[in-house]
């Protein structure tokens, strides 16, 4: 059984094919899957998604993109929306420094809030970082400081110093379809060095297909390719390894429930 911890089943690039993609994960043994909020005004989209599928969950957050435009009004305004059973995360939250759609202060502002609500309601943050390593290690460090909280590095594309200072920190780090790219050695490099017990796997789809789907559109089933290529370079069993990912899943948002494989 695996888990696709993070991916966008709302955005358009699905709209007409959902219950194909949900049948489909099943069939490749992804049997939980987290669609992942951008948005407070797609929040309800989201959540509705959920109530469609029994193996569906999501989450209430911003992405930094967004952070000027739709940042939280405070804490409560996330906390008051994981009360609905679905709701397992905060996030996508964190800092972006290569495109800034959103200021810097903005995005860091927004961060904060989203960490104060997973510290409260005890829902991991999940922390979306690009270009932003020191900055991004400055807040979780100091943010933790202030009381724990858990959360992980999704779609981990970063330093070293990020993952190491994440799992320092309690965090956990997810695994994305970038890993099986040509001209990702660098990331595969910090990867082995990391705890299994200590990894997730995603899609982000519609967005990051592995290899051999890279250039398609992205969707859940996809996740396994990226947890064989993973099992390889780790040098474990692709059933261990499956396994490990999705007990850590549990442990990590464990407020969702494993479902049973069809």
């Amino acid at each position: 059984m695996l888990v696709d911890s993070h991916c966008h089943l709302d955005f358009p690039d699905f709209q007409d094919d959902l219950e194909g993609v949900i049948g489909r994960a099943r069939a490749a043994g992804v049997v939980t899957i987290q669609t992942i909020c951008t948005r407070l005004s797609k929040f309800d989209d989201v959540r509705a998604l959920t109530e469609r599928f029994d193996n569906l969950y999501c989450s209430v957050g911003v992405h930094p993109h967004n952070a000027a435009e739709e940042a939280p009004d405070g804490v409560d305004d996330l906390v008051g929306r994981t009360r609905h059973a679905k709701v397992i995360g905060i996030g996508e939250t964190g800092l972006d420094y290569y495109y800034q759609h959103s200021p810097r202060a903005a995005q860091e502002r927004s961060f904060r809030i989203h960490i104060e609500a997973a510290r409260v309601t005890g829902l991991p943050v999940i922390v979306h970082t690009r270009d932003a390593d020191a900055d991004t290690i400055a807040v979780l460090a100091d943010e933790m400081a202030k009381g724990a909280f858990p959360g992980l590095i999704h779609c981990f594309s970063a330093g070293r110093e990020v993952a190491e200072k994440a799992i320092e920190l309690g965090m956990m780090v997810s695994l994305s379809g970038i890993v099986t790219f040509a001209k990702a050695e660098a990331l595969r490099a910090i990867v082995r060095d990391l705890p299994l017990d200590h990894l997730l796997v995603e899609t982000d789809a519609p967005y990051l297909a592995p290899v051999p789907r890279r250039g398609k559109r992205n969707e859940p089933a996809f996740v396994a390719e990226t947890a064989r290529y993973l099992a390889g370079l780790l040098g474990v069993d692709f059933d261990a390894l499956a396994a490990q990912t999705s007990r850590n899943f549990f442990k990590l948002f464990a407020k969702a429930r494993p479902a049973l494989a069809a």
